[in-house]
C-alpha cells in the first residue's frame, strides 16, 4: 500500500466511523466536494496537508490522530 492509498482508506474509514458520506464530510469540513471526491477516487495523487487538516477538523480529530495508525507507521518511503 502506498501513502495515497493509506490516506484514502483512512478517510473512508473515518467517514464510516463518524457517519459521514463523502458529501457530508466535504460540507462539514469546508473542503469542496469535488476535492474530497478526487482524493477518494485517486484522481488527486498527493492531497495537501491543509486539505487533510480541514478534513480532520471536520471529523473532530487531530492530524496526529489521522496519521497515528499502524498503516502509516508501516509505510516505506516512496522512491520516484
Amino acid at each position: 500500500m502506498d501513502t495515497r492509498e493509506a490516506i484514502v482508506n483512512r478517510i473512508k474509514g473515518l467517514c464510516e466511523e463518524k457517519g459521514f458520506t463523502i458529501n457530508g464530510i466535504a460540507t462539514h469540513s469546508a473542503v469542496p466536494q469535488g476535492t474530497v471526491s478526487d482524493i477518494v477516487l485517486g484522481k488527486t495523487k498527493n492531497p495537501g496537508a491543509v486539505t487533510i487538516k480541514k478534513l480532520c477538523d471536520g471529523f473532530g480529530i487531530t492530524l496526529g490522530e489521522f496519521f497515528g495508525t499502524e498503516v502509516f507507521d508501516g509505510l516505506e518511503q516512496e522512491v520516484r
